[in-house]
């Protein structure tokens, strides 16, 4: 076990090779020795030994954490500003994101988790938070706490999540402060629980085994949100001795809560509604139960039978799942079988007593009645008498009618006729608008490709021009003769100007976006594209990805395997999980592989193919509908439509090209450029060159937005950077190609 001057000394080696700084270095040698040699607290403490033992312990020292201290390798960083809780499972921190927000999508405010190095001692260890982290980062739901990335603290080497900070209390806190809650009350904090715990099963097959009252949380907005979706769970399965037993007995869930086969076999939903029953009487008792063989005060039996097939023995017994529990729950909240007896047998004497009365009214009218007929005799025939000339009357005005409805009908018809001829002409100039649209995108794309090949020809008279379509397209055979590179759009010189205006900027603002990214755009300035050069059609496919990995023997290095990155693909998607130096070797084999000058584009050379002349936010005007893109459709930018969310990567040319014939230049994946990160304009090439010098050379900037984030992220003029050493399931490229 590690000494205090063990500590101090990995702390000192980190501060020589410039990891922490001086300030950071002294915070946590006065942490480390808080903990180590802080004085006893115990009984044997006498009055007068000082008051050092009646001084209260920091919470966060005894593994080396103060608030205002850094945690994080070097290239993600968060400054630690509160303890928010602190128990056996660690600690869990209020921080503020110091550089990395920006590329996992999330706002500067975060909450750690930071875990004790002892339960993650052994790489196994490790290896399984990584995997439960990246798993929980999957579940985007309003009611489960949201989960964006993990990383490892090298000064202390404990791992921390990076989750979504929230303000509230947690369901202990509420039961504490407020006791029995009423059966209403319990069923719609338990709703939400129910929702994401049926998300969870049904689309990642996932139990969370740790339903208790401090893994359910109540924001200030009145939100229920879920916590610790099986990343504690795995957490505790470690032990402390160096060992780990997958779902090992007395591993999933917590005593009290834990259903009897819970650690044998396979997590099923029923583990869950074992323990939300269990939570359920804690909620309408106040207190947990030892044993719940009683029911809690005011619940009635036949709702107490329903609640108690929760947490049955038998987990065949219990409902299936959350909800079909809470449903049977609110079925039951009706009269009981006893009291609907009661109540049928009330409504027969009560239809009784009105037989007898109206019998006894019946035999009081008969008198009356035959007295009466007589007179009704003689109206009857009175009233046949009117009823005969009101019929007449009636015949004539409903002839009448009949021709005014007559008139009325052909005027209708004649009506229709103009307006079925309207809507024909109507369709017929939309055909007609629709053609010729078609035609000049044709005719744009055509000019486009002999406008760079009349380039090519005037800067190298007599040398032979790149080989393309009608449409513009190009494809390098390989020298083997074994396949093609990828398809080609020749890109003509022109002037642009980069970035974006002020009234972009406002409208990106009223969407959501943060004012630091929106300066990334700016100074707006004009750049010339002085030489022509050729665009991938579409970003690299995982067919065209394949080809190289096989000529090479690559294989990744990082968390995303490209051949099964978490959803559904085939050849024709983008391929992820691609580093920026991947992309390089990528570049550098399939130059040697066709002969020509491969590279990926710049950033000016990006924007210029993606606007494709255009000065709107998107190449096809100011707003965004999830039929021109792939991305986040559960949000709308400048009052486009919605749409459902694809939760994965589209094939190549799924969506309409922008006027030049570029697909997916917005939106599907994140695309790899030269040019290393920059905060803004200031002082950027004019030329369409990348700008490789000064910057943060350790990130390289990502352009075009991607399937899991929100439209304001697919703007023509929006940048992001990303660390060039780093992959993920919504990043990849295209390539550019030298014409001259």
């Amino acid at each position: 076990m590690q000494t205090a001057i063990d500590k101090i000394r990995e702390l000192r080696a980190l501060h020589e090779d410039g990891l922490l700084s001086r300030t950071e270095f002294d915070l946590r040698k006065n942490a480390i020795l808080d903990a180590a040699y802080r004085p006893a607290t115990d009984s044997g403490a006498q009055p007068g030994d000082g008051d050092a033992a009646a001084q209260p312990i920091r919470p966060g020292t005894e593994i080396g954490l103060m608030a205002g201290q850094e945690v994080g390798p070097q290239n993600r960083r968060y400054r630690l500003e509160r303890l928010l809780a602190h128990g056996g499972m660690g600690q869990v921190w209020q921080a503020t994101d110091l550089a990395t927000q920006a590329e996992l999508g999330h706002s500067a405010q975060v909450a750690l988790k930071i875990l004790p190095p002892q339960l993650t001692a052994s790489s196994l260890q490790a290896r399984l938070l990584v995997q439960e982290a990246t798993r929980a980062r999957r579940l985007a739901h309003e009611h489960i706490v949201r989960v964006y990335e993990w990383a490892q603290d090298p000064a202390t080497a404990s791992y921390f999540i990076i989750m979504e900070c929230l303000e509230g209390e947690d369901l202990d806190s509420l039961l504490a402060r407020e006791g029995r809650l009423p059966l209403e009350r319990v069923l719609a904090l338990l709703a939400p629980v129910a929702e994401a715990l049926d998300y969870a099963w049904e689309k990642h097959g996932l139990v969370h085994r740790d339903i208790k009252p401090a893994n359910l949380f109540l924001t200030r907005r009145g939100e229920v949100k879920l916590l610790d979706f099986g990343i504690a769970a795995r957490a505790r399965g470690s032990g402390h001795g160096g060992g780990v037993a997958l779902d090992a007995p007395g591993s999933s869930g917590t005593a009290g809560y834990r259903a009897p086969e819970a650690g044998r076999g396979q997590p099923a939903p029923t583990l869950d509604v074992y323990a939300l029953a269990v939570m359920a009487c804690q909620m309408l008792d106040g207190a947990l139960p030892v044993q719940p063989a009683q029911a809690p005060p005011g619940l009635p039996a036949h709702q107490w039978e329903v609640l108690r097939s929760g947490f049955a023995p038998d987990p065949a017994a219990r409902p299936p799942t959350v909800r079909a529990l809470l449903a049977r729950l609110e079925a039951a909240r009706g009269p009981s079988p006893e009291e609907l007896a009661a109540q049928a047998a009330a409504a027969r004497a009560q239809e009784e007593r009105r037989a007898r009365e109206l019998e006894a009214r019946r035999q009081a009218e008969e008198g009356a009645r035959a007295a009466a007929r007589a007179e009704l005799e003689r109206q009857r025939r009175e009233q046949q008498r009117r009823e005969r000339a009101a019929q007449e009357a009636a015949r004539a005005a409903r002839k009448e009618a009949l021709r005014q409805q007559l008139l009325a009908r052909r005027e209708e018809e004649a009506a229709k006729a103009r307006l079925a001829q309207e809507e024909a002409a109507r369709k017929a100039e939309q055909a007609r608008a629709a053609a010729a649209y078609l035609d000049e995108q044709k005719r744009t794309r055509e000019l486009q490709a002999a406008r760079s090949a009349a380039e090519l020809a005037q800067l190298l008279p007599g040398a032979a021009s790149p080989v393309a379509d009608g449409d513009g397209v190009l494809c390098d055979p390989l020298l083997d003769g074994e396949g093609s590179g990828p398809s080609l759009v020749l890109i003509p010189t022109g002037r642009f100007q980069m970035g974006s205006h002020e009234h972009e900027r406002k409208i990106a603002m009223a969407a959501g976006s943060q004012q630091k990214w929106l300066e990334r755009e700016t100074p707006p300035h004009w750049v010339g594209i002085e030489r022509p050069f050729a665009l991938g059609r579409y970003p690299v496919t995982v067919g065209e990805w394949r080809v190289f990995a096989e000529a090479t023997g690559w294989e990744p290095t990082g968390e995303v395997d490209w051949r099964a990155p978490g959803f559904p693909q085939t050849d024709a998607h983008p391929v992820v999980g691609v580093t920026w130096h991947d992309a390089q070797r990528y570049l550098e084999w399939l130059s040697g592989a066709t002969g020509k000058r491969y590279r990926l584009p710049s950033e000016a050379e990006w924007e210029y193919a993606c606007r494709a002349g255009t000065r709107t936010a998107f190449s096809f005007g100011d707003s965004i509908g999830p039929h021109q893109a792939n991305y986040d459709a559960g949000f709308s930018y400048n009052g486009g439509p919605r749409g459902p969310s694809r939760r994965g990567t589209t094939p190549s040319g799924m969506f309409p090209p922008n006027p030049w014939g570029l697909y997916d230049m917005h939106g599907n994946v994140w695309e790899w450029v030269q040019d290393v990160v920059h905060e803004s304009y200031q002082g950027a090439p004019l030329d369409g060159s990348a700008w490789d010098s000064g910057g943060d050379p350790a990130r390289r900037i990502l352009r075009g937005g991607c399937w899991l984030y929100n439209p304001r992220y697919l703007r023509s003029a929006l940048r992001n950077g990303f660390s060039s050493v780093l992959s993920n399931d919504i990043v990849g490229f295209r390539v550019a190609r030298e014409l001259l």
